[in-house]
Order: C-alpha cells, then structure tokens, then sequence
C-alpha cells in the first residue's frame, strides 16, 4: 500500500475540513465521503471519491482502507466498531464517546484488534507550546508540580451558535454542554500533563447564559493521587474571556497566557527554602525567562490525518491513540457527576452509575 485510501463519516465543517486534509497529503488517497444529507456532498462531486448517503451502505460498499469519523457526539463509537468489525483503520473526532461506559467499548476494541490503527483527534498535542509544556513537566525542570489552574473562558459562543442545529446543547442530540464540545482538548492536555485525579468537585450550571438545557459554565477542583490539586474553569457565556494555565512547581511557575509561555524559576527549591531559611516572609530569589517554541502549524489536524495515515504505512507511533480518549473524557464525566450527586466524586467513576444518570437527562430532554 503506497497510499491509505480514506473515508469520511460526516461532512459538516469538520468533516470538509478533513476532506480538505485527506485530499491533498502525500500519504493518503480521499476515496469515499458519506453524510445524510446529499447536499453536503455536492461540493466533492469532482474528486473522484464515492459517495454516500447511508453508513450502512458505505461500510458494506466504500473501497477504504480507513475512516474518519466526524458525525455527532453519540455515533462516534457505534461507526468506530462497525469500522474495527470490518478490518477498517479508525480516526474519530473528539470526543471519542460521550461517556465512559461508550469509550470503554472502544478500548476493548482496540486492545483486541491492535492490528488495526485506532487514532482520536486531539489535534492539540501538536501545538509547540503544549509541546513544550509537557517537556518541562516531564523532564523534571519544574519539580514536583504543587498546583495548578486552568481557567479556559474563552469559548463565548452566542445563542445563534446552540440554534443553528437541534441537535446542539442537549442532553438526547449531543450529550454535554462546554465540557463534552468545547473542552476535550484541555481535558485531554490536562491528562497528558499531570495523569488522571483521584477526586472531583464541581459547581456547573445548566444554560445560565443560554436558552439550552446543558452546562455552559463550570469550576471543578481537582486531587490528585501525589498531593498536587487544581481548579478548572470553562464557560460559552462570558467575553471577553480568559485562557490562562498556571502551574506551580517546586522549582517555580509555568503560565501559558496569550501565546506566550513564561517560567518564574527559583533558585531555590520551594521546599528547602520554606524549611530552612531564617526570614520570616521572604522568598527564594527567582529569575524570569521566556520560553521559545516553534509557531504553530496552519492546519493541526493535518498533522494528525498525516501521523494516522504513516501509522497504518510505516507502523510510526500515533500523536494521539484512541484509547486514551477515555481519560480526557472521564475527567469530564466526572465533573457532570459531581454536580449532578452534589458531592465530590473519586475516579475511577462507576461508568454504569454515570450511564445511568445520562439516561435520565436524555429522558427528560426537550429534543
């Protein structure tokens, strides 16, 4: 195989975007597209590719060797494992389910068909400065990691925005507000960065700024198993609006703020300084430098359609596999489960509990 012949599943705005990617990168062929609305198509009625209207239909007829997935939030993973069943390559946009007892299948999937490349969407991983935050955390330049905060306010979406498909901002068509469509990728990085909590707590509102029945604004403090805690702070309701990661270190502060990446590092460690020094009030001496990373890429999705097609080629390792969707998502979970018990939650949740609790704001929902 010289080239990955791909299919995309849902051709709305990121599915043309994909499209887009898969049409023009060395490595992979655009070979068939599917959507259920034929008019979606038109625009590809010169590429070449199949096209489909019925997933049913693709999957039984479409000459692919892998599929994009980037339909609603609930067909995610039903489309991934009729993919997997069929010895079809798999990329699903974020997120991977919208909960975890969905995603669990998914890595089950994967676990029993490690011949087949399963990859996710979390196009964030390629960003320099995400790259490079997880360089200094991993390598140790910022010590043992104390705290950290993550305040993500600007998503400022507008009522248009939640009306312009019926689908949107509920609990039946789209299973979460800002943390299952605006914030996987941050929950996503924070995992990357710091692993999973041990407990949750968090206050959320239900359409406070916003004619929706699902959550628009949230702030959720995080434990962690190693001592370290952090608060999270998401919202579509207010502008202008704020994304500032902070993290506080034995050796100093990292905050990621306006594309610029700053560390106050101590001379001394935290630690031995509050221990050992005669002041009373004082604090170590600290030097200030601004960190450099590359600019970001025009298109960070292209990145990932690229690692997902050298993958299946070359046998590279995946950016971002599917299977550690479940981590970003379970975090999320966990915040919607806190509110909806009013009371902290320990991970890992109970997926059938979570499941539950779903299923009784699906039954209540208005679409």
């Amino acid at each position: 195989m010289e080239k990955v012949r791909i299919g995309i599943l849902g051709v709305g705005v990121m599915g043309s975007s994909h499209a887009d990617n898969a049409s023009t990168l060395g490595n992979c062929t655009l070979a068939a597209l599917c959507d259920l609305k034929k008019s979606a198509l038109e625009r590809w009625k010169d590429s070449g590719a199949e096209f489909y209207t019925n997933p049913d239909v693709f999957f039984k007829k479409a000459n692919v060797d892998a599929v994009i997935i980037a339909t609603p939030h609930y067909s995610h993973v039903p489309l991934a494992l009729e993919a997997v069943k069929r010895g079809i390559h798999v990329l699903v946009e974020k997120p991977v389910a919208v909960e975890k007892q969905d995603a669990e299948r998914l890595v089950k999937a994967a676990q029993e068909h490690p011949e087949l490349v399963m990859s996710a969407m979390f196009c964030c991983r390629t960003i320099p400065m995400f790259g490079k935050v997880k360089q200094l955390i991993d390598s140790g330049e910022l010590g043992k990691i104390l705290r950290f905060n993550w305040i993500i306010t600007d998503w400022f979406r507008t009522q248009a925005y939640y009306d312009s498909g019926t689908w949107r901002a509920t609990w039946r068509g789209e299973g979460g507000g800002v943390l299952l469509n605006q914030c996987p990728h941050q929950l996503d990085l924070m995992q990357w960065f710091f692993g999973m909590p041990s407990r949750v707590t968090t206050q959320l509102t239900f359409g406070k700024y916003h004619r929706i029945e699902v959550e628009d604004e949230v702030t959720a403090i995080l434990e962690y198993p190693d001592g370290k805690t952090a608060v999270f702070v998401a919202s579509t309701g207010e502008t202008p609006g704020t994304n500032r990661l902070e993290i506080a270190g034995e050796q100093g502060k990292l905050v990621l703020e306006n594309g610029k990446l700053t560390f106050f590092r101590n001379e001394i460690p935290v630690s031995k300084f509050r221990n050992e020094s005669r002041t009373t009030c004082g604090v170590p001496p600290v030097w200030t430098a601004d960190i450099p990373f590359g600019p970001t890429p025009p298109s960070i999705h292209r990145i990932i359609i690229e690692n997902f097609a050298d993958a299946i080629l070359k046998g590279v390792p995946l950016i971002a596999p599917a299977a550690e969707g479940i981590r970003g998502l379970e975090i999320g979970n966990a915040m919607l489960l806190s509110h909806l018990k009013g009371q902290s939650v320990t991970l890992p949740i109970d997926s059938a509990e979570y499941n539950a609790r779903l299923q009784q704001l699906i039954k209540n929902s208005s679409k």
